[in-house]
Parts: C-alpha cells; sequence; structure tokens
C-alpha cells in the first residue's frame, strides 16, 4: 500500500482536479481521507489517497475493442450515425476540441437509437450529463423553428 496527498484550491479546481481523477483511475484505491482546510485568505480540499498501483499491461487486453457500428446497428440507425458524427466533427471544429470529448462513438450509437434527440433523452444516455448537454446539445437536438408569421415550421 501506498499513500500519495493531493490539494486542490477551491476556486481554481481545473487542472489539480483534473491530476487527481487521473490519478485515481489509473491506480486501485483503497481509502480516501478529504478534509476541507481555510483560512482567512483562501481554502483548499486536502485529500490522502491509500492505493496500490495497476500494473502496466503491455498486451493491451484492457483496452476496449474496437466497435464496428455498421455491424452493430441497423441500416437505419447507422445512418442516422453517421450524420451525427459529422455534426460532432463540425461541432468539434467550432468549439475546438477533439471530436471524442463532445460524444464517443459508443454515446452517439446511443443518440442514433432514439427516436428523437431532445436534451432530456441524452440525459438518459450512460456518459452524457447535465455539463455535456448544456455546452453541445445545439449541435445535436432536433429542433423545428417556427416562422413568427405564418406560424408554419420553416
Amino acid at each position: 500500500m501506498q499513500i500519495k496527498f493531493f490539494t486542490i484550491p477551491v476556486g481554481d479546481s481545473d487542472a489539480a482536479g483534473q491530476e487527481l481523477n487521473t490519478f485515481l483511475k489509473a491506480n486501485k484505491v483503497l481509502d480516501v481521507e478529504n478534509r476541507l482546510i481555510s483560512n482567512k485568505h483562501s481554502a483548499c480540499w486536502c485529500f490522502c489517497v491509500r492505493y496500490v498501483e495497476l500494473e502496466a499491461n503491455p498486451s493491451g487486453a484492457d483496452h476496449k475493442a474496437r466497435v464496428d457500428y455498421r455491424k452493430v446497428l441497423d441500416e437505419p440507425t447507422f445512418h442516422k450515425f453517421s450524420a451525427l458524427r459529422e455534426k460532432r466533427k463540425k461541432a468539434a471544429a467550432e468549439e475546438g476540441v477533439s471530436a471524442f470529448i463532445i460524444f464517443t462513438d459508443e454515446e452517439l450509437a446511443a443518440l442514433a437509437r432514439l427516436e428523437a434527440i431532445t436534451e432530456k433523452n441524452m440525459l438518459g444516455i450512460k456518459g452524457i450529463g447535465e455539463k455535456k448537454v448544456e455546452r453541445f446539445a445545439r449541435y445535436f437536438t432536433e429542433k423545428s423553428e417556427t416562422n413568427e408569421a405564418t406560424g408554419t415550421a420553416v
């Protein structure tokens, strides 16, 4: 068993929080203790992590096998999946992030299986939370715009 300490400032936790999350994913965690430490000028979370190092797998067997969605999805769903991948590619370019940050292929396949893509339906998909919906849903939701003068869909 080993011990590692992390200190994460309350107001600026992005980089430190990412470091902690990366560490937790890479090791077998036995126990985590946390405390909020504050004084007149600042506050931070202090974490004590007791862990066992995971052995690196040189064969790469732990990695997920690549899925051929053309075989997994029926033809209409695969076409919808392909269209969603194009939307994801455009969104990634516009947002300046990697495509997998927006949605993974697995999440896109789940979206493709939906009858209608709405923010509410997105939240029911594993891996898609409120932050992703808030940031990226506008690229994928099916909204019909209405012409106010005529009341007809555009």
